[in-house]
């Protein structure tokens, strides 16, 4: 493997807390700022991760148990990092991924209760010691975020609401998720409180940018 002389950010938090457009604005600004940077998501990245994406995020609750979802989700991973993530970042830019293995550990171990030292074990067995220099956590209440990202799903009438469809303390255990890896891992992780105006959570994400001396 060749040397990374990127920067690795990973966004994360729990549906509606606005990953997404705090990964655009972050583009926009580092682009703006002469930063190569490459924006991406998971799951997805790439051709073959969009199928999965839509067969993981689309249907009904009952598709997949757990440990088939767990082994879709890495599937789509090694094939991001191999060909999305890890060539960007031996090139020098700075990836910006809308979730990453935090959310595995997040959905996929304290949502569905698969053991996370399981969940470390199969990242390292398939794809390394690969994880976020940075990884920034839009925090905001479970109700909050779940009301608006069913809303936003209601609205564009896309058919990835499988995790929305299920109960708030599922999405309760899985904030609780995000918190507590930011808590054991504070040099590489910065908490955002999302339930602020979008504006103020983007300025929040830049100066978070800068304190890692990416921005």
């Amino acid at each position: 493997m060749a040397a990374r002389r990127g920067t690795f950010v990973a966004l994360e938090g729990i549906d509606g807390s606005g990953k997404s457009g705090a990964a655009r604005h972050l583009a926009a600004h580092l682009a703006a700022r002469g930063v190569p940077v490459v924006q991406t998501r998971e799951p997805g990245g790439t051709p073959e991760g969009e199928v999965l994406r839509g067969l993981l995020l689309s249907g009904a609750e009952e598709g997949w148990d757990p440990l088939s979802e767990l082994l879709l989700m890495t599937a789509a991973r090694i094939r991001h990092v191999q060909g999305v993530i890890l060539p960007a970042l031996e090139a020098g830019k700075t990836v910006l991924c809308d979730r990453y293995v935090g959310s595995t550990i997040a959905y996929q171990g304290a949502g569905r209760g698969i053991d996370e030292a399981f969940i470390r074990q199969l990242h390292a067995q398939t794809v390394g010691d690969v994880w976020p220099d940075l990884t920034l956590v839009l925090d905001v209440d479970a109700a909050t975020g779940l009301a608006r990202s069913r809303g936003r799903l209601a609205e564009s009438a896309v058919d990835e609401g499988r995790f929305e469809a299920l109960d708030l303390d599922f999405h309760e255990r899985i904030r609780a998720s995000y918190l507590d890896q930011a808590a054991r891992d504070p040099a590489r992780h910065f908490v955002l409180a999302a339930a602020a105006p979008a504006e103020q959570v983007w300025e929040a994400a830049v100066e978070a940018l800068e304190r890692h001396a990416v921005a």
